[in-house]
């Protein structure tokens, strides 16, 4: 399940979005987050993932 909290930033004059979702890890079978910031075109590859 992603856990979509999007905060939009700018920097300049690239708009960019802050991404997080929950990821179970393989070794321990514990959720972990995976944060990233990225365009907000590519939101949904990131997701799918």
């Amino acid at each position: 399940m992603a856990k979509k909290a999007v905060a939009s930033l700018q920097t300049g004059s690239k708009r960019l979005t802050k991404a997080v979702k929950m990821v179970k890890s393989p070794k321990t079978g514990a959720y972990i987050f995976v944060e990233t910031i990225m365009d907000p075109t590519k939101l949904d590859e990131f997701f799918k993932n």
